[in-house]
């Protein structure tokens, strides 16, 4: 009726609407495989500031936010044609909601391109904050939302370091990879190994 053919998709976006769904399983009338079925859910679970759905950012805001973040991914680091970025909520509408959506707060929000945005999207969704608990505080503590000061990703004590080699640079590149594919190994878990040795 409303032109979807992809049903989790849909439900992704009543979800996002604020309305509660639940998922649960029912017989496939073409194969009489188990296949996911929605029902509405408890009204009382409509999630703080998330009935409505998503607020639309302004042009302005964006600017604001390429100025004050000289147009950088969040993650990366890395200077980005300001085209290429996309704005985020540190701390994912998932847990939050909109409730603090405020254009005047620009650190709550951060640029990311395309590829960080991904990322950033599939490790969250397999958070468990992010399926269960929703408590904003875990997330504020996340490489995903603090890149530069977290004491977890994704709910595990892991650290990240993201390194490009550009330029003149990638000569050296080359080298730490022939050697890695000579000791069978890859780069990183070289890099891991020689960090081991100066530490």
């Amino acid at each position: 009726m409303y032109g979807y053919d992809h049903p989790p998709r849909a439900a992704r976006d009543v979800r996002e609407e604020g309305i509660p769904l639940v998922t649960f399983p029912v017989p496939s009338p073409l194969t009489g495989r188990q296949i996911g079925a929605y029902r509405f859910g408890d009204p009382s679970e409509i999630k703080r500031g998330r009935i409505g759905g998503r607020k639309a950012f302004s042009k302005a805001f964006r600017d604001r936010l390429i100025a004050y973040y000289d147009s950088r991914d969040a993650i990366t680091g890395e200077k980005i044609d300001s085209r290429y970025l996309q704005i985020d909520h540190r701390v994912p509408y998932e847990v939050a909601g909109d409730t603090a959506h405020d254009e005047t707060k620009v650190e709550e929000y951060m640029l990311l391109d395309a590829s960080s945005q991904r990322a950033k999207s599939w490790s969250c969704e397999q958070c468990p904050n992010w399926q269960q608990h929703h408590d904003d505080r875990v997330c504020r503590s996340c490489f995903w939302a603090f890149p530069h000061q977290y004491t977890h990703v994704a709910g595990e004590r892991v650290r990240r370091v993201h390194i490009e080699w550009r330029g003149d640079e990638v000569d050296v590149f080359e080298k730490l990879h022939a050697r890695a594919e000579g000791e069978d190994t890859t780069v990183a878990a070289l890099l891991k190994q020689l960090a081991k040795r100066l530490a």
